[in-house]
């Protein structure tokens, strides 16, 4: 196979970077990344396989450890990104659970922000105690509670910004500042924002983490996750952890996941337009008690989400007048937004946190972070803008009906 694209690529723009960034090519010169949908590698001698296996020779051995289809996917994401290494993961919480299990041990300490997606919070709250890893949550906008909640056996600190569902955005060089000040490092869950918005590293992060599964393949496919970080910090903490783990993405996603990288530019833009108009529609009706969007004027962290953000980011989060009832009546009446979980899709998607995502913390958990009966998440597709406005009319006119 022929080297990876040109390490000027570096300097080419994003748009360019996800067409051809990381592209890896056979004897056969194909336009399209390859699909290598294999378990395995042969060597031409027994003195090759040691070389591989010791580390002497860079090439495949297992799909599990690496794949030329996953490293296509890997080098790209590195190039977008502006990481020096990434390693690809089976899925999002795949990718989280390993950033955060492959640098502590028994006896040390995580802090992280409140707000996070539900999964992410059992993986703090559960999981890590389970292994002998304490874990203190904070208001991730406050940093005096950041720094009070530091101890000397501190490892990590973990955020995402912008937060799901309530669209907070916490200071990323001030937080790294202080995880580097106690010999932490900090780990960004970015999947809101996408590479294309925000740049966690930029600003001082060690490692940022992905959903795959989202903007990336786009198109409510495949899932997968990515982590990237430091050349050191990869080979050091994490190749060892997943080669010997297994969350490996598979080589089908990985492809799929290359495929979604060439248009993630123009769907991003798109539907960060889109969102900045839904949002500002939603603002100016009855039945609406709150709207939040990063890149509005009310939104309480605007001028920072200005500041390390290029775009309010493609989810509009809003409150219904009338709680679970009317929140409820106001997404079944939608005809072209469905129902669904998932987030950064080409269609656009509405979910009720407090019974989907966050359901299973208390009603104490759920009020302490904003998520109210009444608030909607809605991630903005491609769908044209004013038939999403026509359909948020009628959601607010079975909402009325019912508050």
């Amino acid at each position: 196979m022929s080297a990876p694209s040109d390490p000027k690529s570096r300097s080419l723009k994003p748009a360019t970077l996800l067409v051809h960034g990381g592209s890896l090519r056979s004897p056969f010169g194909e336009m399209s990344e390859a699909l290598f949908l294999t378990q395995s590698f042969a060597y031409p001698t027994m003195q090759a396989a040691e070389a591989r296996f010791k580390g002497d020779d860079p090439g495949f051995i297992y799909s599990r450890f690496s794949n030329p289809t996953v490293a296509m996917f890997e080098q790209r994401m590195c190039l977008l990104e502006g990481a020096e290494a990434a390693r690809a993961t089976a899925s999002g919480m795949a990718a989280v659970t390993a950033a955060l299990l492959s640098q502590v041990k028994c006896g040390d300490h995580v802090v992280a922000a409140r707000a996070l997606f539900g999964s992410c919070l059992y993986v703090v709250e559960e999981l890590l105690p389970r292994f002998g890893v304490s874990a203190t949550l904070v208001d991730g906008a406050d940093l005096a509670q950041w720094k009070a909640a530091i101890r000397k056996e501190t490892k990590v600190l973990f955020l995402e910004t912008p937060t799901n569902p309530g669209l907070e955005v916490y200071d990323l060089k001030a937080l790294a500042d202080l995880a580097h000040e106690a010999g932490a490092r900090l780990v960004v869950d970015n999947v809101f924002a996408t590479p294309l918005l925000q740049k966690p590293l930029e600003l001082g992060a060690d490692i940022v983490v992905y959903s795959a599964t989202k903007h990336i393949d786009g198109q409510g496919r495949c899932l997968g996750g990515v982590i990237l970080g430091s050349q050191a910090l990869i080979e050091e903490n994490l190749h060892n952890f997943l080669r010997q783990t297994g969350p490996a993405m598979s080589p089908f996603n990985a492809w799929v996941m290359l495929k979604g990288l060439e248009t993630l530019q123009l769907r991003v833009a798109q539907q960060t337009s889109t969102a900045a108009r839904i949002a500002d529609f939603l603002a100016s009706q009855s039945g609406i008690a709150r709207v939040l969007y990063p890149f509005r004027d009310d939104h309480p962290q605007a001028a920072l989400a200005r500041r390390q953000m290029t775009g309010g980011g493609t989810l509009v989060t809003f409150e219904v007048v009338g709680g679970k009832e009317a929140a409820f009546a106001f997404a079944n009446a939608l005809g072209v937004v469905k129902i669904s979980n998932n987030l950064g899709d080409a269609k656009s998607l509405i979910t009720h946190p407090a019974t989907t995502t966050h359901q299973r913390l208390t009603p104490e958990a759920r009020a302490a972070l904003g998520i109210s009966e009444g608030l909607l998440r809605l991630s903005v597709g491609l769908e044209d803008p004013d038939d999403l406005i026509d359909d948020m009319e009628r959601g607010l006119s079975a909402a009325r009906a019912r508050a």
